[in-house]
C-alpha cells in the first residue's frame, strides 16, 4: 500500500520520532466521534474493511523513499530512517466497532497500538477511509427508514468526489440498507445487486419514442424500465404502456413525482400492466422520499445519486486521530488534549450498549452488555476473517431496528445515552491535573 498516501507532516513527525530514540514506543491512537453530522440522531460505522487492507499493506518502495529524500524537509533525516520505512510493516493492533453498528457522539470507533512511527503515519489514510462511507451508509439508513419498505437504489457515482468514492458509497449505501446500485464495479466487487435503466440518450438516438422502447425492450426483455420523461411524460407512459410487456416497469425522471406517478400508474393500469412497476428519481432526498410516501404515491422503487454519494446535507464528520497512551520501555503514560471546543481523553476504551444506554469504559474494565470494540489485528495480523458485506448490512438493521423512534426520526432527537465510566472520570481528572500542572 503506497506509503505515501498520507499527510507531510505524518511522514516529517516518523523521521522526528525516529531520529529521537522514539521509534520503539508504543502508542496507542483513538478514532473518535466529536460530535455527529448535522441532522444525524446516529451514524452507522463503515469503512473497516479499508482500515484493515491500508494497515497489513502499508510500505515505501525504493522510488517513494528517494522521493522524501529529495525533500527539504528531510535534509535533516538521518540516513538509517529511511533504511527503516524500506523495512517498515505494520505490526501492532487493531480494535474496530463492526460495521454497521450505530454510534453516538463521544465515541470511539476505532483504536490502533503499535510503534509510534507505525501508528502516526496511518492517521491520513485511516480518517478518510472511515469517514465518507461511513456518512454514506448514515445516509442511506435515513433514505431506507422513511421509504415505507420501498426500495432505494444507490444512483450516485457520476456525482461522487471521485470514480473510487463511487464504488466505495455505493459499497456503504448497501450497508445503510440500499437495495442495489448503478454501479457495475460495486456489484462485481462486492456482490452488490446492480440495477439501471436507460440514459435521454437512448430515447433521443432514434426517430421516434416508440421506437426507441420497442428496441430497449428488444435488448433487455424483462428487464426493461423504460424512461419515459423525454419528451412528455404521460405520452411516453402511453407508448411505453402500447409497447407492452416483457417489461420491469418505467421511471420517472422529473416533474411534479407525486402527481405524475398516479397519473401513470393509473395508465398502466388501464393497459393492463398491473405489475409493472414506477421507479422514481431526480434530486431526490430523504424527506422528498418521506413526503411522497406520506402522500400515498404509488412509486415502487426510488433511485437516489447526488444526495446520497456526497451525503449532501452532512458532508463532513466531526471524526478524530488522537494519541491516548504512550507505552515506554513498559511505563504507562497518558495523553490528552484539553484546549476549548476539542478536547480528547486518554486512556484506551470500550464501549458497552445495553438496552438503554451506552457506556464508555477503559479498556479492560467490565460493562454491561455488548462490548462494542473488538480485535481485528493483532500483532500485524488479522485475527479473523472480517464480517462479510451482507452481515454488515444484516447488523445496521437488526440495528436500527432496537433504536428509539425518535432516534430514527429526520428531525434531531434527544441524544442517545451516553455515560463515562467511574474510571474512566478518575483517569480523565488524573491526566488532566498532571498535564495542567
Amino acid at each position: 500500500m503506497n506509503g505515501l498516501l498520507t499527510d507531510l507532516y505524518e511522514l516529517t513527525m516518523a523521521a522526528g520520532f525516529f531520529d529521537a530514540g522514539k521509534a520503539e514506543e508504543v502508542a496507542t491512537f483513538e478514532v473518535a466521534l466529536r460530535r455527529l453530522p448535522a441532522n444525524r440522531n446516529y451514524v452507522l460505522a463503515a469503512g473497516i474493511p479499508q482500515v484493515v487492507d491500508y494497515l497489513l499493506n502499508l510500505s515505501f518502495t525504493a522510488e517513494e523513499i528517494e522521493y522524501l529524500r529529495g525533500l527539504a524537509q528531510f535534509r535533516n533525516a538521518s540516513p538509517a530512517f529511511f533504511d527503516y520505512l524500506r523495512r517498515l510493516r505494520f505490526t501492532g493492533d487493531l480494535f474496530a466497532v463492526p460495521e454497521g453498528a450505530p454510534l453516538f457522539a463521544g465515541e470511539p470507533l476505532l483504536t490502533i497500538r503499535a510503534p509510534i512511527v507505525e501508528a502516526q503515519i496511518p492517521e491520513t489514510y485511516v480518517l478518510s477511509a472511515v469517514t465518507f462511507p461511513t456518512l454514506v451508509a448514515s445516509k442511506a439508513a435515513r433514505m431506507v427508514e422513511v421509504s415505507g419498505g420501498r426500495a432505494v437504489v444507490e444512483f450516485g457515482t457520476r456525482r461522487a468526489h471521485t470514480p473510487e468514492a463511487g464504488v466505495l458509497g455505493a459499497r456503504a449505501a448497501y450497508i445503510g440498507g440500499c437495495a442495489g446500485t448503478s454501479n457495475t464495479l460495486a456489484g462485481f466487487r462486492y456482490g452488490i445487486p446492480v440495477m439501471g435503466t436507460a440514459a435521454h440518450s437512448w430515447v433521443m438516438a432514434f426517430a421516434g419514442e416508440a421506437e426507441a422502447f420497442r428496441q430497449l425492450q428488444r435488448a433487455l426483455g424483462e428487464s426493461t424500465i423504460q424512461l419515459i420523461d423525454t419528451y412528455d411524460t404521460l405520452e411516453g407512459a402511453r407508448r411505453a404502456a402500447q409497447t407492452g410487456q416483457p417489461m420491469w416497469g418505467v421511471r420517472l425522471d422529473s416533474g411534479d413525482l407525486l402527481a405524475l406517478s398516479r397519473q401513470v400508474r393509473a395508465i398502466l393500469d388501464q393497459a393492463g400492466l398491473e405489475d409493472a412497476k414506477i421507479m422514481a428519481s431526480g434530486d431526490l432526498n430523504e424527506y422528498g422520499i418521506r413526503d411522497l410516501v406520506r402522500a400515498g404515491a404509488p412509486i415502487d422503487v426510488f433511485g437516489v445519486g447526488t444526495e446520497l454519494a456526497t451525503s449532501a446535507d452532512a458532508p463532513t464528520m466531526a471524526a478524530t486521530y488522537k494519541m491516548v497512551e504512550l507505552d515506554i520501555q513498559g511505563i504507562k503514560r497518558f495523553t490528552a488534549k484539553f484546549s476549548e471546543d476539542k478536547v480528547s481523553f486518554p486512556g484506551a476504551k470500550q464501549v458497552f450498549r445495553d438496552v438503554a444506554r451506552d457506556v464508555v469504559a477503559r479498556s479492560g474494565e467490565c460493562g454491561r452488555g455488548e462490548a462494542l470494540l473488538r480485535p481485528v489485528i493483532l500483532g500485524g495480523k488479522l485475527v479473523e476473517p472480517l464480517p462479510s458485506l451482507e452481515q454488515a448490512r444484516q447488523r445496521a438493521a437488526e440495528s436500527i431496528a432496537k433504536l428509539t423512534p425518535a432516534l430514527r426520526e429526520l428531525e434531531v432527537a434527544e441524544p442517545w445515552p451516553v455515560i463515562y465510566s467511574r474510571e474512566l472520570k478518575a483517569l480523565i481528572e488524573q491526566t488532566r491535573r498532571n498535564l495542567l500542572a
